[in-house]
This record gives C-alpha cells, sequence and structure tokens, in this order.
C-alpha cells in the first residue's frame, strides 16, 4: 500500500462514505476511502432487477450536487442510481481506494490512533468513520429456516429475476417493501406467490396531488429526530416501478398474491401460521388513514394549495383468506419449490475492535452507541445508520446533514 498512515480513513465508498468525503475535503482534511468492491456495491449487488427508486428523482440529491436529468418527478431503475452515486464520487474527486476490504478496526496499545486492517497491510489513523450502511447480514431465522426442507431458499438481498429460482410456487417470509415488491415482480412470470405477512405500512404514492415524499417533508416527518422516534418503527410501503403506483396487501391479494399470517413455526416442510392476517391487514388501513388525515389537517392549517383527490382510497375488499385464514401449509402439497427471505438485516460489526457497542455476543455485535454518530472513542465515528440523527439519517437525501456534522467534529479535533 502507498501509504501505512493518513489522518481520516472513511470506511464504505457508498451514500453515505461520500458524504462525509465531500464535507472533509471542504475543510481541507486529509482522508481516504476504502471500499472493498467497487462505488454504491449495495445498490450493486443486493438490488433485484427491477428495483426503482422509492422516491422521486427530486430527492436524488447529495451534498453540493443533485439531480439534473429530464424527470424530477419520475422514478429512477437501480441503475440509474447506481450511474448517480458513481458521478458523484468523480464530482467530488474522492480519494478512493476500491477493491480493499477492511478486515479489522482496532488500537493501537497505549495510544489513542487507530489501526485499520485490510488485506493489504495496515494503515494507522487518527480517525476512522464507518460507513458500510444499515444491510449488513441478511437476518434470517434459523429455526424456521430449517423447518423448509429441502427447497430453494435466499434472502431477498440475493434475489434478481424469476429466472434465478427453480420451477414451482413460490413463499415469501415478510411484507415490509422488499417482500411486497418481489411478489408483485414475480406474478407475471405466472408463478403461485405466497405472502407470509408481518407489519407493514401502506401509503398513497400522490395524494391531493404530490408524492408521498413531498408530504413527508412538509409534515416534518423526515426531519423527525431520534428523541421523538415513534415506538412502531415500520417503514411506508411505496413502490417506484413502472411510473410510480401503490403497493399494499389488498391490491397484492387482487393480483393474485395469496396472504398468510406470520410464520409461526415448523418441521418437514409444514408450516404453523399465525391468525392474525385479518389484523395486520386492517393496521395497514390504519396506517393509511393516519397519513392523510395528517396531510389533510396540514393543508387545512397552512392553506396550501392542494385539492382533495376525487377517490382518496379506493378501499379493495378484504382478502378471502382474511375471513379464512391458512393456519397450516404444506409446501410440498402447494408446490412450493422456493422460500424468499424478505426478513429484513442486522448489523455486523464484529469487526470492529473497539469496545463502543452496547453488547457483544458470539461473532456479532449490537448497535453501536454513539451520539449523532460520536462514539465514546475519541476519533470513532458511524454515520448512515437509520435514525442516527434524525429519520432521513440513512437516505439520499438526509445523509449529508450528519456528514457535514462529523466532519466538522474531526476538523476541531485536528
Amino acid at each position: 500500500m502507498a501509504s501505512n498512515s493518513c489522518k481520516t480513513v472513511v470506511i464504505g465508498g457508498g451514500q453515505a462514505g461520500l458524504a462525509v468525503s465531500y464535507h472533509l475535503g471542504q475543510h481541507g482534511c486529509e482522508h481516504i476511502i476504502l471500499e472493498r468492491h467497487q462505488v454504491a456495491e449495495r445498490w450493486r449487488s443486493q438490488r433485484w432487477d427491477t428495483l426503482a427508486f422509492q422516491f422521486p428523482n427530486w430527492t436524488l440529491q447529495l451534498p453540493g450536487y443533485v439531480y439534473q436529468g429530464p424527470d424530477p418527478d419520475g422514478f429512477a431503475p437501480r441503475d440509474e442510481v447506481v450511474r448517480f452515486i458513481e458521478d458523484y464520487a468523480a464530482f467530488i474527486r474522492a480519494p478512493l481506494r476500491c477493491g480493499t476490504s477492511v478486515t479489522a478496526l482496532g488500537q493501537r496499545p497505549g495510544s489513542a490512533r487507530f489501526l485499520v486492517e485490510t488485506e493489504d497491510g495496515t494503515i494507522e489513523a487518527a480517525n476512522v468513520v464507518v460507513a458500510t450502511g444499515p444491510y449488513q447480514c441478511p437476518a434470517i431465522p434459523k429455526a424456521l429456516a430449517g423447518a423448509m426442507g429441502s427447497v430453494f431458499q435466499l434472502h431477498s438481498s440475493h434475489y434478481r429475476n424469476p429466472a434465478d429460482l427453480p420451477p414451482g410456487a413460490v413463499l415469501i417470509v415478510g411484507s415490509g417493501a422488499s417482500g411486497c415488491h418481489i411478489a408483485e415482480d414475480l406474478l407475471p412470470s405466472g408463478r403461485r406467490v405466497y405472502l407470509a405477512a408481518g407489519a407493514h405500512r401502506p401509503v398513497p404514492r400522490r395524494y391531493r396531488g404530490r408524492d408521498f415524499a413531498f408530504w413527508e417533508f412538509a409534515l416534518g416527518e423526515f426531519d423527525r429526530t431520534v428523541e421523538h422516534r415513534p415506538p412502531e418503527r415500520v417503514s411506508p410501503l411505496l413502490t417506484g416501478v413502472n411510473g410510480g403506483h401503490d403497493l399494499n396487501l389488498r391490491r397484492l391479494a387482487q393480483a393474485g398474491v395469496v396472504l398468510l399470517g406470520r410464520l409461526i413455526n415448523g418441521e418437514y416442510d409444514k408450516l404453523c401460521l399465525a391468525s392474525d392476517l385479518g389484523a395486520t391487514v386492517l393496521r395497514g388501513d390504519e396506517w393509511y388513514t393516519q397519513f392523510t388525515n395528517a396531510v389533510d389537517e396540514h393543508v387545512r392549517q397552512s392553506g396550501l394549495d392542494a385539492p382533495e383527490d376525487e377517490d382518496t382510497q379506493v378501499r379493495l375488499p378484504d382478502p378471502r383468506e382474511v375471513s379464512t385464514p391458512i393456519l397450516e401449509l404444506d409446501l410440498r402439497a402447494a408446490g412450493i419449490t422456493s422460500v424468499i427471505w424478505a426478513s429484513g438485516f442486522r448489523y455486523d460489526f464484529g469487526w470492529v475492535q473497539v469496545p463502543v457497542f452496547s453488547a457483544v455476543g458470539a461473532g456479532q455485535t449490537s448497535a453501536p452507541i454513539h451520539q449523532r454518530g460520536i462514539t465514546q472513542a475519541p476519533g470513532l465515528y458511524f454515520v448512515g445508520l437509520p435514525w442516527l440523527s434524525k429519520r432521513k439519517s440513512s437516505l439520499l437525501a438526509g445523509v449529508g446533514e450528519d456528514a457535514a456534522f462529523i466532519a466538522n467534529h474531526i476538523k476541531l479535533r485536528t
């Protein structure tokens, strides 16, 4: 490696790491970015082929750089998002070292300086910013996965398209954005799709003439601070596919998806399911109505010109499974040959050998302890995590605020 020391090392070449780099560069602070693969790697390798950005293109923005294309109200497909981040890296002349995997982060004994271990050697640094993102390790429940017998299983982050799956029906576990998007993606292939649903938060793609994202900014929801984080943290269910449209369990059922309650347990290809599907669908309706009511109240108070929609919500009938829920599912009898775990992610900071975590388990760590990304180990920072300081902390349109704060803190330390 050309140098074995650097004032500041940023680990991760995605949107968070690049945003920090921009602000460090504005301060004239020496730094490098270590990226194990390529810029925006998770957008390249952990997104399915038909994915589109879930917010309008006008929200594609990073510090000093915003979307300049011809369709600000459209929804960029996956590869355009990758190009946006690539172009940003070039625009800020990011000091990237791609293809450099960090294997461990520790501290020199008796010193406050950090040792960044890589496959190419060790870099010593006064400051380290961990910007590896929130999507680190697929969270697949081992006991439930073991009940699936010999069926093909994969996490949603490894799904690309229907052709990658063996012939037959598909069971998707999880009804967040990934689970519902993939269910919708599978239907045109003619496959039978089953969806084991949990908490989901459907919202209108557009309401009173404006996109959901506009209203979230107007209502101050994206700027909600961590101190006011709601106890029920359910992400809104949105899609930008085919120009963006509403997506919820009722619509999926109408399109042919077989809805199920939560997966409880199973053995030898036979699964037991909760009888909570009706409550799940009704809770989704409540989320939808809470949002539209909040917008209506904001319009009344602000006097904003936003005429009411003729049909504020097309209430589809209850899926048939609500009245007669499926409580047992035999995978073989149903012809299910694939299971997709849309079950989210967990942190994987086992390589960070600095005691800044709330608990340490065998081979894994819990979330880091920090105040807006600043840890109790002077010079060690995190950025790009959900709710780092605000709801928008992990979003393209929001990560810049935390990045500026952390870069300024680094500047004051030098």
